[in-house]
């Protein structure tokens, strides 16, 4: 069979579901700035893709809630930056082209 693995096989077992259960309980909200809702996800901030070692590595762990999750984390791993857009109606993150200095 060719495709992905499944969650399991990418390391998203029982052991992963404790130490998320324990992440989320220790840090239950969000932490994207000036987010208030509660974090279900817990992201790894830095890709690993299948590196035991990243994958582990509590430091990078960030809790999130479904939007930034399901949203921006996935636009900054796919794209490198996210979409989101402040209230001035200018995109907030930094790596997005409009910030970059050698695009103005």
């Amino acid at each position: 069979m060719t495709g992905r693995p499944s969650a399991a096989q990418r390391g998203y077992d029982a052991r992963w579901r404790r130490a998320r259960e324990a992440h989320l309980r220790a840090n239950p909200t969000c932490t994207e700035p000036g987010c208030l809702r509660p974090a279900c996800h817990v992201h790894h901030g830095t890709r690993h893709r299948g590196d035991g070692a990243k994958f582990w590595d509590r430091s990078t762990w960030r809790g999130l809630c479904a939007e930034h999750h399901n949203r921006d984390a996935q636009q900054r791993e796919t794209r490198g930056y996210s979409n989101r857009l402040g209230s001035d109606g200018l995109p907030v993150d930094p790596n997005h082209p409009f910030n970059r200095a050698e695009v103005r």
